[in-house]
């Protein structure tokens, strides 16, 4: 018997014990476990999920026309080629490809589900995580580890964003948020207004205008889109010429060096992104819409994420008169619509709410190390994915300018390592500290450069980039490759104990 199986048995009555907790089973938490699976198959593990079901966002979210936003050959994990003609995939379909993950792994005996972790505490003396969780019936759970791995995402399952709407309650027709999108929401023939102007409201207006009388997106300000076609012809036809994993390979390379290409392009020539971009919408719309207030954002490119329009289907409900954009700003809702500050009224049956999401760090969980409650706020981000004097834990966060599961994958890969590392020399604690000196690091925001409202609402809440190597959170695929895959382990900032 492992010494890992030999101690999930020997545990404290009441409490399951495993080597790793992983929590979360949405695309994070699942990646997680196959990867623990093949890296560190000597440790037991638990993915503990707070929903009835695997799939995080794709299970939660229910709107209209819910697909991803990047391609799924890059959206999709290292280890599992996507066979399907599309690349642009709807959210049943990256359910089902999810479904066939878990079920390949033989991961569902790992997961518990109704268990959503809200506390967990770090003993030093034991090298211990309780980790303590809350089911719907009330009852509560336990659960013991040498090292929590949250996977659980970074905005709150509890509730969308959404701003104070003056008269709102005057509004006698049907308020949505995405969010919570009821099954039963009947909007054809329907006005429906949809305020926002952000990757939901690009997705949610063309599927909803296929059966509405009319849709309008109202915005505040403008967003910065490109059409793509939903199928990659190179990956299409080197399926037929090879054998899916190599041409999966080959189809994420080009993928992945094509959106940090952009990215970079972006960075060291905003101007000329701007004017491609801009051109591609004229022509869209030919002279019909004024491109610059409705589609000229007061930001560069990539400030904010660029959205994503699926074989031009926005701006063909556009041309074909069933939606429709106005950029304004919300005087106050009325019995039959809303009001706007120019004077305007926009009539409404239905008013969806597409104003983003609340993000939050590590699940809403409370974390305590030795008995004090850690402010994360006043942490340093090691590699984004630890936090300093914060032992055996990481977290899982994507990349907000190209597709998550890139470096979800990454992350994966380090944390094994770390794990094989700590078995190998013996060691049971590993703790990111700040080396003399570091203390009087700038302070960078977590996430530098990215001015979206869902993001710069909550960054003081969030750990603080340093100024060099490995107190930063690069955003950057080639960096983090050498940093999670060959950076050396003992680097004289993880301290192992």
């Amino acid at each position: 018997m492992s010494t890992a199986l030999a101690n999930e048995r020997r545990h404290t009555p009441g409490i399951e014990r495993f080597d790793v907790v992983v929590v979360g089973a949405g695309i994070s938490g699942i990646g997680a476990g196959v990867h623990l699976k093949d890296k560190s198959p000597d440790r037991s593990f638990v993915i503990l999920e707070g929903r009835p079901d695997i799939g995080g966002t794709w299970d939660l979210f229910k709107y209209p026309g819910i697909r991803s936003d990047s391609d799924m050959h890059t959206l999709g994990f290292e280890f599992k080629p996507w066979k399907a003609e599309k690349s642009i995939a709807d959210g049943p379909s990256i359910m089902e490809y999810l479904r066939e993950t878990v079920a390949e792994h033989d991961l569902r005996r790992h997961m518990r589900f109704g268990e959503r972790v809200v506390r967990a505490e770090w003993s030093t003396p034991t090298a211990t995580w309780t980790v303590r969780t809350q089911r719907a019936d009330g009852t509560s759970g336990s659960f013991e580890c040498n090292y929590l791995f949250m996977c659980a995402g970074y905005y709150s399952y509890k509730a969308g964003y959404l701003p104070e709407f003056p008269g709102r309650e005057k509004f006698r027709g049907t308020i949505v948020h995405p969010q919570e999108w009821p099954e039963d929401l009947d909007f054809a023939n329907k006005r429906v207004v949809v305020i926002g102007s952000g990757a939901t409201a690009v997705t949610i207006v063309p599927a909803m205008a296929e059966s509405a009388a009319h849709v309008t997106m109202l915005q505040r300000s403008p967003t910065y889109m490109v059409s793509r076609p939903d199928r990659d012809a190179v990956a299409n036809f080197l399926r037929k010429i090879l054998p899916d994993k190599v041409a999966y390979n080959i189809t994420r390379a080009k993928n992945t060096w094509r959106q940090q290409l952009v990215y970079k392009r972006t960075r060291s020539n905003p101007d000329q992104i701007k004017m491609l971009l801009l051109g591609g919408i004229q022509l869209e719309l030919g002279g019909k819409y004024p491109i610059k207030k409705h589609f000229l954002p007061r930001y560069n490119p990539w400030d904010q994420r660029l959205c994503l329009v699926p074989n031009s289907d926005f701006f063909a409900a556009m041309r074909a008169g069933r939606a429709s954009v106005v950029t304004d700003t919300i005087e106050t809702f009325t019995e039959n619509g809303i009001l706007l500050s120019s004077g305007e009224h926009l009539a409404a049956d239905v008013i969806v709410t597409a104003t983003g999401l609340q993000l939050v760090s590590l699940g809403e969980a409370e974390i305590f190390v030795d008995g004090d409650q850690v402010d994360f706020a006043q942490t340093r981000t090691y590699k984004g994915l630890a936090y300093s004097d914060v032992p055996n834990l990481a977290t899982s966060f994507g990349y907000i300018n190209a597709s998550w599961t890139l470096r979800a994958d990454l992350t994966c890969t380090y944390v094994c390592r770390l794990l094989n590392h700590m078995r190998d020399t013996g060691t049971r604690q590993c703790t990111p500290r700040l080396r003399p000196g570091e203390e009087h690091m700038p302070r960078r925001p977590w996430i530098d450069g990215f001015s979206s409202g869902y993001m710069q609402r909550v960054m003081h809440l969030m750990p603080t980039q340093g100024d060099r190597e490995p107190w930063i959170n690069p955003q950057n695929y080639d960096k983090d490759k050498k940093m999670f895959r060959t950076g050396r382990l003992d680097d004289g900032v993880m301290q192992f104990t």
